[in-house]
């Protein structure tokens, strides 16, 4: 997979964090195989809680700010029919907005990189057809996924302080 990385708004421009997002499409990749697709492009955008509210509002009908927003391109259908050998295809987009992002990993009293690689994990799911939204079956199979994707890199279960 292509990553294809900005910085907008008031994030700024971090190569460390760009190598981050690299690592986290690896381990996803490990864990959803569909993901490892050399044709694949994605597009990552750090940018601030103006903007991703503003997408929010106008692609989710939803008028607030959030700490990640996925955009895909192609159904999962068209993913896991994608031939291996062709032109780069577009898996879509990925949006964080720094401030909620900052605020939720102040919360939950983690480093704000390890929330950021596992928001990025979870918008890739996203892109590749997973979702959480439309049973709780779904759910923790993309929870599942998650984790076993921040374990490849040593990170814990975002999610074991649940009750």
């Amino acid at each position: 997979m292509e990553l294809d990385i900005a910085f907008a708004g008031k994030w700024p421009e971090n190569e460390e964090l760009a190598e981050y997002v690299g690592k986290a499409a690896e381990a996803v990749a490990e864990v959803s195989p569909e993901l490892a697709h050399e044709r694949l492009q994605v597009s990552v955008l750090f940018t601030d809680d103006a903007q991703v509210h503003a997408l929010n509002r106008e692609w989710r009908e939803r008028d607030k700010p959030t700490n990640v927003l996925s955009f895909p391109m192609l159904t999962r259908e068209e993913l896991l029919a994608l031939a291996s050998d062709g032109p780069p295809v577009m898996l879509g987009d990925i949006a964080l907005a720094m401030e909620t992002v900052a605020m939720e990993a102040e919360r939950k009293g983690i480093p704000v990189e390890i929330h950021i690689l596992h928001l990025i994990i979870h918008g890739l799911l996203h892109l590749a057809g997973h979702d959480h939204v439309n049973s709780d079956e779904e759910a923790e199979a993309m929870e599942a996924l998650e984790i076993t994707a921040l374990a490849k890199m040593g990170i814990s279960d975002p999610y074991g302080d649940r009750s």
